[in-house]
């Protein structure tokens, strides 16, 4: 029987799919902890010690939806590896980043249950964002790497490498500082759960002075690029949706800050902070080798 093959073009929107889960199920587990609902469901796999599903209580509702949606970011990831081994032309580097996602969500299920187990310990909760933030950048790089097979272009040299380089490293000091401030502050998914011992002030102004060194970078970076008519329109609209994207976060941020941190507006918050994560990370993939497919 002769193998059916899957074009890129086709291969692309199965990818869709699954970025689109990873994110979605960022913003879900936001919810339930915005919403109190971090032990509604107190066991694993179980919700509780007498029903795998109870949706007697809102608390249990919002917790059991969002167990529920990991099937839905497992199917995807899944459809996503299986399906690149009949894309054609077949990767390597496409079937090896896409099998990352299908062992990312895996060890993801485990943290999520160690998590609920340990009473929402911050420093689990931490980690699980930050591990469902590599899934979904992974997801990215996959992304545009099909679009790479689509549209091949020859590898050339990236201007500015060292400062794409340190906006990337100073991103991952705002995500981790940012899941710090979580982990200090009043949202912590339900009542008498332990925080960090560090005051909330304090680790929004360690929060706040790494966003402002990100934004250095970027304004820096696109000042440098705006020099060259060529440069720009290569590089202008990435870098007008990474200014674009920080200045919305930004101002979020402060008004969520002097507001008294009120859950909507840290929800948006946390939608918006992976789509400035993101915008970082295009910026910074021309600088790397994520790119190369061969």
């Amino acid at each position: 029987m002769r193998r059916s093959n899957i074009s890129p073009q086709r291969y692309r929107k199965v990818v869709w799919i699954a970025f689109g889960s990873l994110y979605a199920i960022i913003v879900s587990g936001s919810l339930v902890r915005l919403t109190g609902s971090g032990l509604g469901c107190s066991d694993w796999p179980n919700c509780n010690e007498t029903k795998f599903v109870d949706v007697s209580s809102g608390h249990a509702a919002i917790e059991q939806i969002n167990r529920l949606f990991t099937g839905v970011v497992a199917a995807s990831v899944i459809l996503a590896v299986s399906a690149s081994l009949f894309l054609n032309p077949r990767v390597r580097r496409i079937t090896t980043n896409a099998g990352v996602l299908v062992f990312g969500v895996l060890a993801q299920v485990v943290l999520g249950a160690y998590v609920v187990l340990t009473g929402l310990n911050p420093w689990s909760n931490m980690a699980h964002f930050l591990v469902s933030i590599f899934l979904v950048s992974a997801a990215f790089v996959l992304i545009k790497r099909v679009d790479l097979l689509i549209h091949p272009q020859e590898r050339s040299e990236v201007a500015d490498r060292r400062l794409r380089v340190m906006l990337f490293g100073s991103a991952c000091l705002v995500m981790f500082l940012g899941t710090v401030v979580t982990g200090a502050g009043p949202h912590s998914g339900a009542e008498q759960v332990t925080r960090l011992g560090i005051g909330v002030k304090h680790a929004t102004q360690m929060h706040s002075l790494s966003v402002w060194l990100m934004v250095c970078f970027s304004v820096v970076l696109a000042v440098r690029s705006r020099k060259s008519s060529v440069r720009w329109n290569l590089e202008g609209p990435a870098m007008l949706r990474l200014l674009g994207s920080i200045s919305a976060q930004g101002f979020i941020g402060y008004v969520q800050y002097f507001a008294g941190v009120p859950a909507p507006l840290v929800a948006i918050h946390i939608a918006l902070s992976v789509v400035v994560w993101l915008c970082v990370l295009a910026v910074f993939l021309p600088a790397s080798t994520l790119l190369v497919l061969d």
